[in-house]
């Protein structure tokens, strides 16, 4: 019992005095402490303190509507100068136009759409099927929306092959622009056609006309004879 507490007071002394006394011997190394890595803050976003508001699209007050192109149709004018009584065939159809300067062969023509002046003749080819003969067809030359040349007659042709419309005027007569042709079988619209005219149109020459000027008048005036004084002269 009495080793038994030597022993407890020899392990309570080392406990208090036996870590220090044990440095001094054994100095021990020196651990290094931890460095504490940086953590990012997030940054602060920042949030728009004014929303801006759409801004109005103009609404526009007429909403432009594209324009009705109107079906081609005869002027009454012309319907007046009808001379067929012969009723058409409703069924009667032809081909595009094509224009050329010469249409004297149906096998060799050049067309075009676009022709320069000066010019003076111009026609319209075209091929048809199913015409009645004596019935009466009509061709309508428009510039610029204006008529300025028209055909209507009988039907002379056969009922099918190759046909023509044509113009021929003095040059100066030839305006530049947009022409339409439009060819009708009775009051029934069958085609239409276009080309256009570029440059311009020679001057119409103005033509002198001689007028006879009046003969000079000659007016003659009559002088008075001079009157003769007698003087008498006596002695007295």
């Amino acid at each position: 019992m009495l080793i038994a507490l030597v022993f407890l007071s020899f392990s309570a002394l080392l406990y208090i005095y036996g870590e220090p006394v044990a440095y001094q011997y054994f100095p021990p190394s020196l651990t290094p402490s931890l460095t504490p890595t940086i953590t990012l803050s997030p940054t602060i976003t920042l949030s728009p303190t004014i929303t801006l508001s759409p801004t109005i699209t103009d609404t526009p007050s007429v909403t432009d509507t594209p324009t009705i192109t109107p079906t081609p149709f005869i002027p009454p004018a012309i319907e007046a100068l009808f001379e067929s009584e012969v009723t058409p065939n409703p069924n009667a159809v032809f081909s595009p136009l094509q224009f050329t300067l010469n249409c004297e062969n149906f096998n060799e023509f050049e067309t075009a759409t676009v022709f320069q002046n000066p010019i003076n003749y111009l026609c319209a080819v075209f091929t048809y099927d199913q015409m009645i003969p004596l019935s009466q067809w009509t061709a309508l030359w428009y510039r610029e929306g204006q008529l300025v040349h028209y055909d209507t007659i009988p039907w002379d042709g056969e009922v099918g092959g190759y046909g023509f419309t044509e113009w021929e005027a003095p040059a100066e007569e030839w305006l530049p622009g947009t022409y339409d042709v439009q060819i009708f079988v009775g009051l029934d619209w069958k085609v239409v056609g276009q080309f256009i005219l570029q440059g311009d149109a020679p001057t119409r020459v103005p033509t002198v006309t001689l007028t006879s000027s009046p003969s000079p008048t000659v007016t003659r005036t009559s002088t008075p004879a001079p009157t003769q004084t007698k003087s008498a002269t006596g002695t007295p």
